[in-house]
């Protein structure tokens, strides 16, 4: 009986297996089109209904993307799933998450309006929007299953598809190596996304020079094709009314003739109506799928005749692997100006260390972010049963940059904000950045900063800051001694130098120290018979912090949390008042945001702070009040009260905000803090009482290119008048 049961099973696959020979090859064309290529995903999905087994995959652009997909063994069901829940404004713009910037990465971000390239006294502008990192990084988590396969040949479908020589312009033949950069590199449309680098060569999108590779596909052994065609035709002039249409237009120049020799020669054609779409209609695309279900419909007894309507195909849904990776080895190619310690600490781990996917792309935009290399890629190779990370980094050409800023506040006035940056100014790994700010109010910022990765980094900063405002009189309890003077109008002027050491603290905390010169300036003309230089001292300090910040958002955060603590020992003084003691400050804040439902986000948020050894002065008092200033020294934000106009030693404060953001980007919130605020409260139980300040506040917020804009009307039941602020753009 085994005998028999044994050659039934024998002649039964080879009978499946002469079936399959008989079976006519299937080959699959998916042309590019950007948003346009969705419609390949309702094609797929009734093809798949139909019972039709692709044996053969070429695709250009968004066609490479989604055949190379499938190829892998994703169902279309799948795809779409992928396709629904990516955020294509995110993978347009190249999004890096706020938390793989380092401070200095997000001070770039939430500072400057505009940055641009300078080299040789020449401005220049980005070679394009995107470096396509954030399209390269989906694609490689989500291709992990076929990661080691080099032949496109050997993967589930085999699979090709075609990007352009841009200094040639001939066509490339993509059918080997990482397929999540092949699918990158047959997609960069010119000016949207960077050139990637494949064996040498610098390559665009594909549909510059073959849209529609037909004829690859019949060599791998395609007998009858289905083609899907989603390149718009020529426009008129009438309809080529911006840069994507010009652009498409410039590409389809060349392709449109091949494409219509290229549709005769198709078996199944499939032209999906889109012509209402474009090609970053990435909206749309639920619509654009529905477009591509009804063209296959539309030509679905044709699908059905190549069909063995005996045996249709079901093609299985792909179950992806465990993502944890255990790597052996980091390799990257030499550096000139960065080193290979700089490079791991920006992975935040170490070779031998047991990961995943999410913390390896985490790791990848952390060099992304650093805006120091104009190209990377990377890859996984096997090493026994682990796995070696290559990396290959191409660093970025331009050193200098050239960046603006606009801001406004009811603080510091009007300002315009100009930046110079140099990388590599002195060292490998270093940055020196010098802000000059104009407008009412003069002032300067110069950091110079060396990067070590896990290795202690170290930076000098140096400002300068002044203004003039009414400010509480307890800056100075020393001069003013009358009941009735409850504030003086000041000259206030900051000069401080910083040097400092900091490194990661269990590879999240910023921990670090150092020592600082404060040149410290307050005059009042207002002051009636007394001397009205109220200080006129330098202060040397020893300082350290720790600090951690995971919001998204640094002024509209939906998650995250963050902590701030340091203390600083005031040591020497020049001593201008002759009251000088060694004192100390401590102070801390904390805040968490979370998002309560759609669109609604509450974060709360506790700081204090205290002084103590001896007598502190009365210059570095904590001074509360206002808001939408860039805070200096002890000012800290208070509702419902004017700038600078609450004063003590010691203080601690609770806020909560609810935030509702209606449209996107404009938001509408509330906010209520609380305080306890006087001269050692901690020393009783006093900052424990029903706290003596309040203060609400009601505003309006829009996140624009410039930075936030902000109008808030804040009220205290303490205070007898409420206060309007403005604040306009990134603060500085």
């Amino acid at each position: 009986m085994k005998k028999i049961a044994l050659l039934l099973i024998v002649f039964t696959n080879l009978a499946v297996f002469s079936q399959e020979q008989k079976r006519p090859k299937i080959g699959l064309v998916l042309s590019g089109g950007g948003a346009k290529g969705f419609a390949h995903i309702g094609v797929l999905k009734v093809l798949e209904e139909a019972g039709v087994k692709i044996d053969y995959i070429g695709g250009t652009s968004m066609g490479a993307v989604i055949g190379g997909l499938y190829a892998s063994g994703y169902n279309a069901s799948q795809i779409d799933s992928i396709f629904q829940a990516t955020d294509f404004n995110e993978l347009i713009n190249d999004f890096i998450p706020r938390s793989s910037k380092n401070f200095y990465e997000r001070r770039n971000d939430e500072l400057y309006a505009l940055v641009l390239p300078f080299n040789k006294m020449k401005i220049g502008i980005p070679e394009a929007l995107s470096k396509g990192m954030y399209n390269y990084n989906l694609l490689s988590r989500i291709t992990r299953n076929v990661r080691h396969i080099k032949d496109f040949n050997q993967l589930p479908i085999p699979f090709l598809c075609i990007g352009t020589n841009i200094e040639t312009g001939e066509e490339v033949l993509l059918n080997k190596g990482n397929l999540a950069q092949a699918m990158i590199a047959s997609s960069a449309f010119p000016s949207l996304f960077s050139p990637v680098e494949i064996d040498g060569k610098i390559l665009v999108d594909g549909g510059v020079v073959n849209n529609y590779p037909i004829e690859e596909v019949r060599k791998l052994g395609a007998d009858i094709i289905i083609g899907v065609d989603v390149q718009n035709d020529l426009l008129d002039r009438t309809q080529l009314k911006d840069a994507t249409k010009i652009l498409v237009q410039i590409t389809n120049l060349q392709s449109i003739e091949r494409m219509k020799k290229n549709v005769t020669n198709t078996d199944i054609y499939i032209k999906p109506d889109i012509t209402q779409y474009g090609v970053i209609s990435f909206d749309k695309g639920k619509e654009i799928i529905r477009k591509g279900e009804e063209a296959a419909f539309a030509v679905y007894e044709q699908i059905k005749k190549i069909v063995d309507e005996s045996s249709p195909y079901r093609k299985p849904k792909l179950e992806l692997s465990s993502d944890s990776i255990q790597v052996r080895a980091i390799k990257s190619n030499e550096l000139d100006n960065y080193t290979k310690e700089y490079v791991i600490g920006k992975l935040r781990f170490k070779p031998g260390a047991k990961t995943c996917y999410d913390d390896l792309l985490k790791g990848i935009n952390n060099i992304n972010a650093t805006k120091n290399f104009s190209a990377i890629s990377y890859s996984l190779e096997p090493n026994k049963e682990d796995v070696d990370l290559h990396i290959s980094l191409k660093e970025n050409p331009t050193k200098t940059y050239l960046k603006f800023g606009l801001h406004y506040d009811n603080l510091f006035k009007s300002g315009v904000l100009v930046n110079l940056t140099r990388k590599k100014t002195l060292f490998k790994n270093d940055i020196a950045s010098l802000d000059i700010i104009l407008g009412d109010n003069i002032r300067y910022n110069l950091d110079y900063y060396i990067e070590n990765g896990f290795n202690l980094s170290f930076g000098f900063k140096s400002h300068y800051n002044q203004f003039n405002r009414n400010v509480a009189k307890e800056i100075s309890s020393t001069t003013l001694n009358n009941p009735d003077i409850n504030s003086i109008n000041v000259d206030f002027t900051d000069m401080t130098n910083q040097a400092y050491f900091q490194s990661l603290f269990v590879q999240k905390f910023l921990i670090g120290g150092g020592v600082e010169l404060k040149y410290l300036k307050i005059k009042s003309e207002t002051l009636a018979n007394v001397d009205p230089i109220i200080d006129n001292s330098n202060y040397l300090s020893l300082f350290g912090y720790l600090k951690f910040d995971s919001f998204d958002n640094k002024y509209f955060p939906k998650k995250g949390w963050y902590f701030s603590g340091d203390i600083q020992s005031y040591l020497l003084s020049s001593n201008y008042t002759g009251n000088f003691q060694p004192f100390s400050i401590a102070k801390g804040d904390f805040g968490v945001a979370a998002t309560l439902f759609k669109n609604t986000t509450v974060k709360f948020q506790t700081d204090a702070g205290f002084s103590f050894g001896q007598e502190s002065v009365a210059f570095f008092n904590f001074i509360l009040g206002g808001y939408g200033y860039n805070p200096l020294n002890n000012f800290k934000y208070l509702y419902g009260y004017d700038y600078l106009s609450v004063a003590a030693n010691s203080y601690i404060k609770s806020t909560a905000t609810v935030d509702y953001e209606f449209l996107k980007k404009n938001h509408f919130n509330f906010s209520a803090n609380f305080a306890n605020i006087g001269d050692r409260i901690f020393e009783t139980v006093d900052w424990i009482s029903i706290p003596k300040y309040s203060g609400y506040a009601v505003g309006y917020g829009l996140e624009t290119v410039i930075g936030p804009i902000e109008i808030k009307y804040s009220w205290s039941p303490e205070q007898p008048k409420g206060f309007t602020w403005f604040s306009i753009g990134f603060l500085f």
